[in-house]
């Protein structure tokens, strides 16, 4: 059983990754042929689900990390094509972008920073429930 806290922390979180979604199919989904048995954007209920995008976090302990615990935020595209290098690291940039707008809007009062690490973004910081 999960805390009715942890709970809404992801759901707030989910509905920036939404968005965030929807912006990227929004700037880059003509971009690339989307993968055979993918729907397309708007398809389904769930924005995970359908388009070119998903992007999404996974909660980490943090080991091995400089910034301790926090989410890892995973960009995937659905696509058969190759993505270059340049693109993936310009979407990883845009999405660093827009979480750094999202995150004080969707958690006032919590001091959350976005931060490249290796090839992913780790949000991180005041990641109480209280």
């Amino acid at each position: 059983m999960r805390h009715l806290k942890a709970i809404d922390w992801e759901l707030r979180l989910k509905r920036i990754f939404d968005g965030i979604d929807r912006e990227l199919e929004r700037l880059y989904g003509d971009g690339f042929r989307l993968h055979p048995s993918r729907p397309a954007a708007g398809a389904t209920s769930n924005p995970e689900m359908d388009g070119l995008f998903n992007v999404g976090a996974s909660f980490s302990a943090g080991f091995g990390s400089r910034f301790g615990p926090g989410y890892v935020v995973d960009i995937r595209l659905s696509t058969l094509e190759h993505i270059p290098g340049e693109l993936r690291e310009e979407l990883r940039d845009a999405v660093q972008a827009m979480l750094e707008q999202q995150l004080p809007k969707a958690f006032p009062g919590r001091q959350l920073q976005v931060d490249k690490e290796d090839q992913h973004l780790r949000i991180h910081g005041d990641l109480g429930l209280d």
